[in-house]
């Protein structure tokens, strides 16, 4: 890890105006980027500590759910408005790395996690994410663990997070602050960018921009949700494929419905294919059998990581099942 100065700003404003410098990173809980730092995968000059800004908070009313940048993961988890309304948040995080981390961890920071894919955290290989132009030796290389949608001749990366998962389900919104006290609101579906010719450009994010909270609706749907992770072991594992599903039903009949995958994706991965052949539909197994089995649309799978379109069909009709029940 090479020597870093430590900036600990008290405002958001401050924050923003020390992360316009080039070099410079937030650190927020530090549980990604201090072993980046320490692989020598991520490099900064400074950090700018989060910390003191006190973006902690878990607001909830009628309207639905706030959930502040710097709330740990834990407290979020355990609160007892997003257990009973959205527990689909609540199951993700649970299902998220050990206890340990999840009462370091941050919402945004989760959100903001790079890729567990072994070739960008070896710096022993080449990487476009890491080192743009450099290469792609995952895809003929060790894909087992790597996406089948969304991929690129660039880079066929799989998005790490859990939580970010349940928030495509429920169709969440990101506050971001960004220069000049610029504030924008952009749809989690936006936020993230497919790898194209460009993997090292994960979000839409400008330079310094931060996440300052989650907004999330308060719907029914959302209020019967639920999320599936399937992984090797049941201890600290990503994602082998993952599902959130938040459902409404009114008299049998399917009302709305949102499901999303991950382990799959270069990004949160929304099953818009299933959704379509459940919404409006009379709700019974069979039903949900024949929307499930549409899941993948479009995938690439490698020889390696094929096995992962079964299992996401698998996993998502488990998820609709557990929903409906």
């Amino acid at each position: 890890m090479q020597a870093f100065s430590l900036l600990q700003p008290t405002s958001t404003g401050d924050a923003i105006a020390a992360a316009q410098a080039h070099g410079t990173k937030y650190i927020a809980g530090g549980s990604d980027l201090m072993q980046l730092m320490k692989d020598n995968v991520e490099a900064p000059d400074r950090l700018v500590d989060l910390e003191k800004l006190q973006l902690t908070g878990i607001r909830t009313d009628s309207g639905g759910l706030r959930l502040e940048a710097m709330a740990r993961m834990s407290d979020v988890a355990a609160h007892p408005a997003v257990q009973q309304r959205w527990p689909v948040i609540s199951a993700a995080l649970l299902a998220s790395a050990s206890p340990q981390v999840r009462n370091m961890g941050t919402i945004g920071g989760n959100l903001l996690q790079r890729t567990r894919c072994s070739y960008f955290r070896d710096t022993g290989f080449a990487c476009n994410k890491r080192e743009p132009g450099s290469g792609c030796p995952a895809i003929k290389g060790a894909s087992r663990m790597l996406s089948v949608l969304g991929g690129s001749d660039h880079c066929i990366a799989t998005h790490a997070s859990d939580l970010a998962v349940a928030l495509m389900a429920l169709d969440a919104t990101l506050e971001l602050h960004g220069a000049g006290d610029t504030r924008r609101e952009v749809p989690i579906g936006e936020f993230y960018r497919l790898p194209g010719n460009t993997p090292n450009i994960e979000t839409v994010l400008a330079p310094g921009e931060m996440i300052a909270a989650v907004i999330v609706q308060d719907t029914p749907a959302a209020r019967h949700s639920h999320y599936l992770k399937v992984r090797d072991r049941t201890s600290f594992e990503f994602a082998l494929v993952s599902a959130a599903v938040a459902l409404e039903t009114s008299e049998n009949t399917v009302r709305d419905v949102r499901v999303a995958a991950g382990g799959v994706g270069t990004r949160p991965w929304r099953l818009p294919e299933v959704e379509a052949a459940l919404h409006g539909a009379t709700l019974n197994d069979a039903l949900l059998r024949e929307a499930s089995a549409r899941a993948g649309v479009g995938a690439r799978p490698t020889r390696q990581n094929e096995f992962k379109l079964t299992l996401l069909r698998r996993t998502v009709l488990r998820a609709l099942q557990t929903a409906a029940a």
